[in-house]
């Protein structure tokens, strides 16, 4: 596929996510950590990721991209909603700080490329994959810890006899 159209199809799965998010959902889903799980495996093996003639700036710059991914990650789950409902099941909801984060996101992505770009790093959507994949993961995952936070709180104060 072409690389401008395997670009559009990242950004458009990113742009659905992001949506996805700005409506209430329940925090235990198990399907986009294994969409994102999926994006990473093809960011890792589509190649590209790492450039052998420039192998330290790729690895380095590799590194640096896989942190600010977890970090945004972090930040944009410390920014969701979330509760319990009287049944004992915990939903979520973005807020506008999340998507203000997520377009922070996107422009250290773009400022990450055209590092790579100035140091002479080749343009592949490896890294794109790579980035989405694991900046969603993070979030994912963390917003779950959240919910399950809640409900586990919830539980004890339950079984809390005086």
């Amino acid at each position: 596929m072409d690389p401008t159209q395997s670009t559009l199809l990242i950004l458009a799965a990113a742009v659905f996510v992001v949506y996805r998010q700005m409506m209430t959902r329940p925090t235990a889903r198990n399907g986009i950590v294994y969409v994102s799980a999926a994006m990473i495996v093809l960011g890792v093996f589509t190649g590209g990721l790492i450039d052998g003639d420039h192998l330290a700036v790729s690895l380095g710059l590799g590194a640096v991209e896989a942190v600010a991914a977890v970090i945004f990650g972090a930040i944009r789950a410390a920014t969701v909603r979330v509760w319990m409902d009287e049944a004992g099941v915990t939903w979520s909801k973005a807020t506008l700080l999340t998507l203000l984060a997520w377009l922070a996101s996107l422009a250290s992505r773009v400022g990450l490329y055209f590092a790579g770009a100035a140091l002479g790093l080749p343009v592949t959507t490896s890294g794109l994959l790579f980035f989405i994949g694991l900046t969603i993961g993070t979030q994912a995952l963390l917003v779950a810890r959240r919910g399950r936070a809640l409900s586990a709180a919830t539980v004890r104060a339950d079984n809390f006899v005086e």
